[in-house]
């Protein structure tokens, strides 16, 4: 089933980005590797938005102290109780997220002026998880939806108190993002479970904070729908092909960035997207743990995740129109498949190795690429930085294979 246009995905945070159509003189479009923005999204943020009428918090039982543990998870899977026992001893490492951004002030015609009123506001809320304590930090995994545009991010505790969190990284087009709080607030840390032991079927719970604040740490039960799902999403890097989790666990908006926990206690995904359409019901998904943990770690440890970079903005076929493709670029009417370059950045790979606008590239080392994200998962999952590929492409209709040397993005002057 197609997910774009009567199928609506919905995350958290973000307004649906609107339709973008290139301007054929120039097909421009993102960068490959930075800010590619392709096609058109109906995908909207399962972050709750910011009410006037529920900004206040919602006190919960006190827990203080410096101590820390880890959930018991023998003890859980062995218990007669076990989804009670669970939401116990798991709650503590729940958080609610709140992203504020300045607030600014418009004019007569309702256009931002420019001017901050100097205070930062709520945009958005979501859920996060506790799942590291070390030395005098706790970290928290959550969704890049939930916080992306924040100016500062608000995290709310199991006490009901609220504090100040760091952003230490974030990946758009996995969705993960990882925060930092002081770690005398952490007093229960989440265990990260084995998500490709899961099967369909098994049960499964999720804890977030649907529509925000009032309903903090609700907990919903369900199974595992489908293991190994694909999901084409739209993110502020670009269009990528999502690896989930299905579960029927009912995911609403505010649950983004929350876990999704399997009946031992432990957090074997994050979740992070829903398909709300009329007459669907039960359709949420998380994205894998041992998906999220790798991107985690790296965002620790650099900030950001480091991939290969070719240097492109790029420009899908299906929004060119036939005729255009025919007699404007040449292209072999049996050439139906493929991604339009729209412009090469300076300086780049794909500047050095002779790419050039309007080029239109068909297979990566003999792999067909078909879309834009067909590129994009190929240059970031089948290859290395420093790596050497073979790019096919047409151009003025003959058919050309350019070597282009990958390198880092940070590399180049792009």
């Amino acid at each position: 089933m197609g997910y774009y246009d009567e199928t609506e995905i919905t995350r958290e945070q973000k307004k649906p980005r609107r339709s973008f159509k290139p301007i054929l003189s120039s097909l421009i479009s993102g960068v490959v590797g930075g800010a590619l923005v392709l096609g058109v999204t109906t995908f909207t943020n399962d972050q709750q938005p910011s009410s006037t009428e529920n900004n206040q918090a919602v006190e919960t039982a006190a827990q203080n102290g410096n101590s820390t543990s880890k959930v018991d998870t023998q003890a859980i899977s062995t218990s007669s109780n076990s989804i009670a026992d669970i939401v116990d001893s798991l709650s503590p490492a729940i958080v609610g997220i709140t992203n504020l951004q300045a607030q600014t002030n418009g004019n007569f015609f309702g256009n931002s002026s420019g001017n901050s009123s100097g205070e930062n506001i709520e945009t958005g809320t979501g859920s996060g998880v506790i799942f590291k304590k070390e030395g005098d930090a706790g970290y928290i995994i959550t969704n890049n939806h939930v916080i992306e545009g924040a100016q500062s991010i608000e995290v709310t505790l199991y006490s009901g108190d609220k504090v100040k969190a760091e952003l230490v990284g974030t990946d758009a087009l996995t969705d993960i993002a990882v925060l930092k709080i002081n770690a005398e607030h952490v007093t229960v840390v989440a265990e990260m479970g084995d998500s490709s032991q899961l099967r369909t079927g098994e049960d499964v719970i999720a804890i977030g904070n649907p529509l925000g604040e009032e309903f903090t740490r609700t907990v919903t039960q369900g199974i595992v729908s489908g293991v190994d799902r694909t999901i084409d999403v739209t993110t502020s890097e670009g269009d990528w092909a999502l690896d989930v989790l299905q579960t029927d666990a009912a995911i609403n908006p505010g649950n983004s960035g929350g876990p999704l926990i399997n009946m031992s206690g432990q957090v074997i995904g994050i979740n992070s997207l829903k398909i709300s359409e009329s007459g669907v019901e039960g359709l949420g998904f998380a994205i894998p743990s041992n998906d999220v943990l790798p991107i985690a770690e790296e965002l620790m440890n650099n900030g950001k995740i480091q991939r290969p970079f070719l240097g492109v903005g790029l420009v899908e076929m299906s929004e060119i129109p036939q005729y255009y493709l025919q007699e404007q670029i040449n292209l072999p009417e049996d050439v139906t498949e493929g991604v339009i370059v729209g412009n090469v950045s300076p300086n780049s790979p794909a500047d050095e190795a002779g790419l050039k606008q309007q080029d239109v590239i068909v297979s990566m080392n003999d792999q067909a690429i078909t879309n834009a994200s067909d590129l994009r998962k190929f240059l970031y999952t089948e290859t290395e930085i420093g790596e050497e590929v073979d790019v096919t492409l047409y151009r003025a209709g003959e058919k050309v294979t350019l070597k282009i040397k990958l390198t880092n993005r940070d590399a180049t002057n792009a």
